[in-house]
């Protein structure tokens, strides 16, 4: 009978892999979104239930239609320099808070101040939570190469 056996690397956890890059992605827009209301007049929340909905579209925005604005915009990214990318963050939280009943964005200027509030502590956060890409490395031994030399 064969003996199999199982390696640290199989890793059997809930929070592992996808899981755990989703989960944190939401946790940390929370996070930051929950900030921006407390920090930037103009945003509101009228419950925690609203906040957390607006969490979740948000997060869905930004995974499926950020993409595709970013690649539409492009030019004006390049030309602004990158700028541009905050009046892109500004829009996706006013789409926020048409989609979600109880999120509140009164203009513009506020979508823009969460943008920039929003944008910099997520980009606080997956620098703290992120290893960088540090992963471990295997270094198999390598052979040798093999001189062919057909004179011989």
């Amino acid at each position: 009978m064969p003996t199999y056996r199982v390696t640290g690397e199989i890793k059997h956890h809930f929070l592992s892999g996808g899981v755990r890059t989703a989960f944190l992605r939401v946790l940390i827009t929370g996070i930051a979104v929950f900030l921006a209301v407390m920090i930037v007049p103009g945003l509101g929340v009228d419950s925690f239930g609203a906040g957390l909905a607006a969490v979740l579209v948000l997060t869905f925005l930004n995974l499926l239609v950020r993409p595709l604005l970013f690649v539409l915009t492009l030019p004006l990214i390049v030309l602004s320099l990158g700028l541009f990318l905050i009046v892109v963050n500004a829009l996706l939280l006013e789409l926020t808070s048409y989609l979600v009943t109880g999120f509140s964005v009164t203009g513009f200027w506020p979508a823009v101040g969460g943008a920039v509030v929003i944008s910099l502590v997520t980009m606080i956060l997956n620098a703290w939570t992120t290893d960088g890409g540090q992963t471990e490395r295997h270094v198999l031994p390598q052979r040798p190469p093999k001189i062919i030399n057909p004179d011989e």
